[in-house]
């Protein structure tokens, strides 16, 4: 018997958590370079609603929800109030970031690639669009704090975890398997994936250097 597939309103509870989980990370990258409050709004919203902006515009839901929905505007928002009443002592800081923002990465790329999927963009373009939802929130954050993004740091496995969660959400819709079950164990696996990754140093491969002298033997 195959389960009927997760309503919308369960897509919404997932993306407002996506939101606040990624505005919370950006919040505390802005606590970490002494920003004042106005700044660290403008980093949590940015951080929170990137990447969902970015979705918005390449499938044509416009205008995107990031400046139309005054929830997921709110719930960013109120993680940076949050942020800057609460945030935990500096030396807690970079540990936090990671772990929220391997939580708004998991969340956003279930969203991001469900919308897709309801706009008809096809699977390809789902996979694509549920990974750039994913990772544009936390892309743009560490671009406005000077930081280098963690998509690109250290050859670790950032994308990774997100097109593998994004080519399961699109198999399990293809299937009539994905509902809410499904997609709270995509979540997990995401989250897990990311930060088993950097626990046990899992890193994606360097640039091929080639046979050794090949680059200076002169030949054409």
């Amino acid at each position: 018997m195959i389960l009927p597939v997760i309503e919308f309103p369960m897509d919404d509870v997932l993306e407002l958590g996506a939101v606040f989980c990624a505005a919370l990370s950006g919040g505390l990258s802005a606590i970490r370079k002494s920003f004042d409050i106005f700044g660290v709004l403008v980093l949590a919203w940015a951080t929170g609603l990137g990447g969902g902006i970015l979705r918005d515009v390449l499938i044509g839901a416009t205008p995107p929800v990031g400046i139309s929905s005054w929830r997921l505007v709110v719930a960013a928002l109120a993680a940076g109030v949050v942020i800057y009443f609460f945030h935990p002592r500096l030396e807690r800081m970079r540990r936090g970031i990671i772990v929220l923002d391997a939580g708004a990465l998991a969340l956003f790329v279930i969203v991001g690639t469900t919308k897709g999927l309801d706009y008809g963009v096809g699977l390809m373009a789902a996979v694509i669009v549920g990974t750039l939802t994913g990772i544009g929130g936390g892309v743009l954050r560490d671009l406005l704090t000077s930081e280098a993004p963690l998509i690109l740091q250290d050859r670790q496995l950032y994308a990774v975890p997100a097109i593998v969660g994004a080519s399961i959400t699109a198999v399990l819709w293809r299937e009539g398997w994905l509902t809410g079950w499904t997609q709270l164990a995509t979540i997990a696996l995401i989250f897990g994936f990311r930060l088993v990754s950097l626990r046990l140093g899992w890193t994606v491969p360097g640039p091929w250097s080639g046979r050794r002298g090949g680059a200076g033997s002169g030949r054409m």
